[in-house]
């Protein structure tokens, strides 16, 4: 199968994402993704790819302080309307695909009925829209293996599987068996896995085949459930010192034969 090969685009310590694009472009990736989610952002690098020919295919929401919005009070205020203006931005720039966290932490809050609602919220504010929601997987596996049910038969509800959240947060667990056929995104690194421990966070954003990911394993799953869709790293230059001292455009070309031989697995 002929993959297509993305990446996020703020891969580069130091450099803006305006700049990273004609290097992303060069080295030979046809799709990237942001955490840049403001509809100025964003409409600025849509206007950027679009002239280099790039696929701006997915928008990642802001996820810092998102356990609030578990909780009662004002507190969860700010991250909402950043998840919402995630939606307009991706609504107002043809992007299909917003990337959400459920939660933060090993110990995030439980399901309740107030984040349900405040979820089933944006779910619709996006299906409005003509944005799809991609719930990602981190550490908690019930909060998602339950967004996996609650959603079954929402069209604009998919999930991105996240191969270095698997292997690190929850090793016994096999997402695409969960997500099956509704996958719609990826974000692939590597790491060491993890014992039962629960304390620091193991999720280095590696290149692939720099830490223990069984990549052949992943594509036969991917694969085993019909996943045609990107192939998108999430990588950062920064994560150990060979990369730094690469040139960005050295450390993008590496990013892509990675990604490439992972394709033909």
């Amino acid at each position: 199968m002929d993959r297509k090969l993305g990446i996020n685009s703020n891969c580069i310590r130091g450099m803006k994402e305006l700049d990273v694009l004609p290097l992303i472009k060069e080295a030979g990736f046809v799709s990237f993704f942001t955490q840049a989610y403001t509809v100025s952002e964003v409409t600025a690098l849509k206007e950027q790819a679009d002239k280099l020919g790039l696929f701006y295919e997915s928008v990642h929401a802001p996820f810092r302080g998102i356990n609030p919005i578990w909780l009662s009070g004002m507190d969860y205020l700010p991250i909402y309307r950043g998840l919402k203006e995630s939606i307009d931005a991706c609504a107002q720039n043809d992007i299909p695909i917003v990337v959400m966290h459920l939660s933060s932490g090993w110990k995030a809050p439980e399901i309740n009925d107030l984040g349900l609602a405040r979820y089933d919220a944006l779910v619709e504010y996006a299906a409005e829209r003509g944005v799809t929601i991609a719930f990602e997987n981190l550490r908690k596996i019930g909060n998602v293996a339950y967004f996996a049910d609650r959603y079954a038969n929402v069209p604009n509800v998919g999930f991105c599987y996240d191969c270095g959240h698997e292997h690190c947060y929850t090793k016994y667990i096999s997402w695409p068996d969960i997500f099956r056929n509704r996958i719609v995104f990826t974000h692939i690194h590597d790491n060491l896995g993890r014992g039962d421990e629960e304390t620091g966070d193991p999720d280095l954003h590696w290149l692939p085949f720099d830490g223990t990911k069984d990549y052949a394993f992943m594509m036969r799953q991917l694969d085993r459930y019909g996943y045609e869709g990107t192939l998108s790293l999430e990588a950062a230059n920064h994560t150990r010192p060979e990369y730094l001292a690469m040139t960005p455009k050295d450390f993008l070309a590496t990013c892509y034969e990675r990604a490439a031989k992972i394709a033909k697995m």
